[in-house]
C-alpha cells in the first residue's frame, strides 16, 4: 500500500507554499518531516487531510488498485490536541467506539485500549478538562489508533511529553507502524533520527528523501543541516 502524492502545489494569496511535491510514501515505515518553521508542513498535512483545497496535483492511494483517498483513510494527531472537555477520558472513547464501531477491527474493551496507551486507571474517569496537555494529546493520538487508518499524519505530537512519556511514545509508535504509514513532522532532528525509518526534508516548497546509505550519525546530520539551510 501506498500513498502517492503528484505535482502537489498550494498557494496563499502571492506566496506559494508547496511548488510540485512529488512523493511515495510505503506502509510500514514511519516518516520524519523535517523543514524550517514556516517550511509548509502543517499545510501539506492539511492538504492530505483535505482540510485545505489544493490548487492543482493529485493525491491517491495504491494498494489492489489505484482509488481516491478516503476520509477515513487519514488519522491527523494535531500539536494542539482538540478533545471535548466535557466528558471523561472513559466518555470519550465509549462514544469515539460507538460511532465509528463499524470500521474498528478486532475492537477492545475500553481498559485494554488505556492500557495500550499507558493511562493510569486513576485517570481513566477524570474529565478531559482536567487532563494535562500531555495526557489530550495521548487521547488524541489513542482514537485515531483506535479507527485504524491508513495513514497516520502526526504534527509534533511527542513535544508535550515528558522524556518516559516520550519513549514509551516511540516504541509504541515503531510496534503500530506495519499496519500504517505513518509521516511524522518534527523540527527535533535527533527524534526523527531515533525514530523514522525515512527521512524526508520539505524545503523550498519540494520533498527530498535523504539518502542515509553509507552515512553515519555525524554525516547523515550535517547533510540534513545543509538540506535546511538552502533557502
Amino acid at each position: 500500500m501506498k500513498l502517492i502524492i503528484k505535482d502537489l502545489k498550494k498557494k496563499f494569496e502571492k506566496k506559494e507554499v508547496l511548488k510540485g511535491i512529488n512523493f511515495e510514501f510505503e506502509k510500514g515505515k514511519i516518516y520524519g518531516l523535517l523543514g524550517r518553521n514556516g517550511a509548509g508542513k502543517t499545510t501539506l498535512f492539511n492538504c492530505i487531510n483535505e482540510d485545505l483545497p489544493i490548487d492543482s496535483g493529485s493525491i491517491y492511494m495504491k494498494d489492489k488498485n489505484i482509488r481516491k483517498l478516503e476520509a477515513e483513510d487519514v488519522g491527523y494527531v494535531l500539536s494542539t490536541p482538540n478533545v471535548p472537555e466535557f466528558l471523561t477520558g472513559r466518555e470519550f472513547l465509549k462514544f469515539f467506539i460507538e460511532i465509528n464501531q463499524e470500521r474498528i477491527k478486532d475492537p477492545k474493551s475500553i481498559d485494554e485500549y488505556f492500557d495500550f496507551m499507558k493511562i493510569a486507571e486513576d485517570d481513566r474517569d477524570k474529565l478531559l478538562k482536567d487532563y494535562s496537555h500531555g495526557m489530550k494529546n495521548k487521547m488524541q493520538m489513542l482514537v485515531n489508533i483506535i479507527a485504524q487508518p491508513n495513514i497516520l499524519l502526526l504534527d509534533e505530537p511527542l513535544t508535550s511529553f515528558d522524556v518516559v512519556v516520550a519513549e514509551e511514545m516511540k516504541q509504541m509508535l515503531k510496534s503500530i507502524k506495519k499496519d500504517h504509514i505513518i509521516i511524522f513532522s518534527t523540527h527535533i532532528m535527533e527524534l526523527a533520527l531515533d525514530l523514522c525509518d525515512e527521512i524526508v526534508i520539505l524545503n523550498k516548497g519540494v520533498l527530498e528523501k535523504m539518502d542515509q546509505t553509507n552515512l553515519d550519525d555525524k554525516s547523515l546530520k550535517n547533510k540534513i543541516m545543509e538540506a535546511l539551510k538552502e533557502e
